[in-house]
């Protein structure tokens, strides 16, 4: 599945339960606000070496695994309904902070 295909999918669900009026870019972003909040929870008060392994825990797993979707699908809809390509959005950031962070001043 590709980026495309999932927003595809998100504005077919969305449509499909007309959802569109409730799916603003104020609800949206409070949405991926609390999920976001949602997975720091998990990993709130772990040390750095239990946070690297919260995985190897299958029920911290199920729950890192359905914020991390929650966040990715509230993001996608977002920027589909700001029309925003996130993939153009994200290679221009990587752009910039390549050049704002060159490699050769971190060896």
């Amino acid at each position: 599945m590709t980026l495309d295909d999932l927003r595809r999918r998100l504005a077919e669900f969305a449509a499909a339960r007309d959802w569109q009026r409730f799916h603003t870019p104020k609800n949206l972003v409070m949405a991926l606000s609390g999920e976001v909040g949602e997975l720091t929870a998990l990993f709130q008060w772990l040390t750095p070496e239990e946070s690297a392994r919260i995985l190897d825990d299958p029920a911290s797993r199920a729950a890192v695994l359905d914020e991390l979707a929650d966040v990715t699908l509230y993001l996608t809809r977002l920027a589909d309904v700001l029309g925003v390509d996130l993939l153009e959005a994200a290679q221009a950031k990587i752009d910039r902070n390549e050049s704002r962070f060159p490699a050769d001043r971190f060896d």
